[in-house]
């Protein structure tokens, strides 16, 4: 995995891992890696994992099973899709506004894009 500058690389991780969630390769109650095997494939500090870990536990995206390992929770799609709902709405969608403003792009225009750009990823 390639880290940028911008976030802490522990928020980076759990990014990925809230990815993983919202493409649905974890499910609900899904075993994920142990901090462990997590820290070797990315090949940082099994501390910072562990931090990511403790990030997503917080917000009650995953939880752990003394001396089993940690899972998705329950909620953890719908608690990953929420907080990355308000995070789009708070931090990109003003910059798309913007940029849509400056190139004088209307919605209809934006919209048939978006309709091409999801018919090419089924």
């Amino acid at each position: 995995m390639e880290f940028q500058k911008k976030d802490a690389i522990y928020l980076q991780i759990a990014d990925l891992m809230c990815e993983r969630i919202l493409l649905k390769e974890w499910q609900e109650n899904d075993r994920i890696p142990s901090v462990r095997e997590l820290a070797v494939g990315l090949e940082v500090n099994p501390n910072t994992v562990m931090r990511a870990y403790a990030f997503l536990q917080e917000k009650g995206i995953i939880f752990n099973k003394r001396g089993i390992g940690y899972f998705v929770s329950s909620e953890g799609l719908k608690i990953t899709r929420n907080l990355y709902r308000s995070n789009f709405i708070r931090n990109d969608l003003p910059q798309l506004y913007k940029t849509l403003k400056l190139l004088d792009m209307d919605f209809k225009e934006f919209y048939s894009l978006y309709n091409e750009f999801k018919e090419k990823e089924k």
